[in-house]
């Protein structure tokens, strides 16, 4: 798999506004990354050339330090990682992450990633300028003595946003851990009648190793905190639109997500 491919259907995403069409391309993505991993990783068992097919780590830039909102960035990057074999250390302020994984993975998880955070991002602006939110109240989490307790909370622009994004990553994670899932069963129909292994049992075999080289070159200690604001991904019609926006989210160009950042404020 190349990333070109990838790179086919983000132009064809693109081009359509429709829904159904744009879930089908995102879906599609996530396939051809598993398969390539798939597929990368029985070629190894067939070759003594394992230079290029060894678990690598990468800094990934998230954003500039002090915005609230990269805890959300950092939460799309992970759920996109995990779907594709990868393991993630988080910066104690959120402004960059450490991927652990295959590179082909990595660079599929970041062309994935940076797409969708413009997505996402565009999208939570457009939601939050409109104003719909205005007015309503949702059941929020509130910090108490030992815990949450769940309270009637009326929306800010900044409880709104955060909703919003909340459930859009939960979506895409349903949406990315569907493509996995259907790259294992075609693979799995592919190699049944030849014999071969399972996807299921291949990717575990890549993950093992993968979690291995994390457990060896980690320098991480401790455990990231992530959101701890009232919001969550069933808060009011906040949620409802981030999760709409995330089933039909289109994939976008990466050179675009920089800018796109800069714009994110929770």
């Amino acid at each position: 798999m190349k990333l070109e491919r990838i790179a086919a259907l983000l132009a064809k995403a693109e081009r359509t506004d429709n829904q159904a069409e744009a879930d089908a391309y995102l879906t599609k993505a996530q396939m051809l990354a598993t398969l390539a991993s798939i597929d990368l990783a029985t070629a190894r068992n067939h070759t003594k050339t394992t230079e290029t097919l060894t678990p690598v780590s990468r800094t990934v830039t998230i954003g500039v330090k002090g915005k609230r909102a990269n805890t959300h960035l950092v939460n799309l990057f992970v759920t996109v990682a995990h779907s594709n074999s990868a393991h993630v250390d988080v910066a104690r302020d959120s402004t960059y992450v450490i991927s652990y994984g295959m590179p082909s993975d990595l660079d599929s998880i970041e062309t994935l990633f940076s797409s969708l955070a413009v997505q996402m991002i565009t999208n939570g602006n457009a939601y939050v300028n409109a104003g719909s939110w205005r007015g309503e109240k949702f059941d929020g989490r509130v910090r108490v003595s030992g815990g949450y307790r769940r309270r009637r909370v009326e929306f800010t622009a900044q409880t709104a946003r955060a909703a919003f994004y909340r459930a859009y990553i939960v979506r895409i994670g349903e949406r990315v851990n569907e493509g996995r899932a259907q790259a294992i069963r075609e693979n799995d129909s592919m190699t049944k009648k030849k014999g071969g292994l399972s996807g299921a049992l291949v990717l575990a075999n890549r993950e093992k190793e993968i979690s291995s080289f994390h457990r060896k070159t980690s320098q991480a200690r401790g455990s990231w905190g992530g959101y701890s604001g009232v919001a969550t991904n069933n808060s009011g019609s906040a949620a409802s639109a981030g999760r709409r926006a995330a089933s039909s989210a289109n994939l976008g160009n990466r050179r675009e997500l920089p800018g796109a950042r800069q714009e994110l404020s929770t």
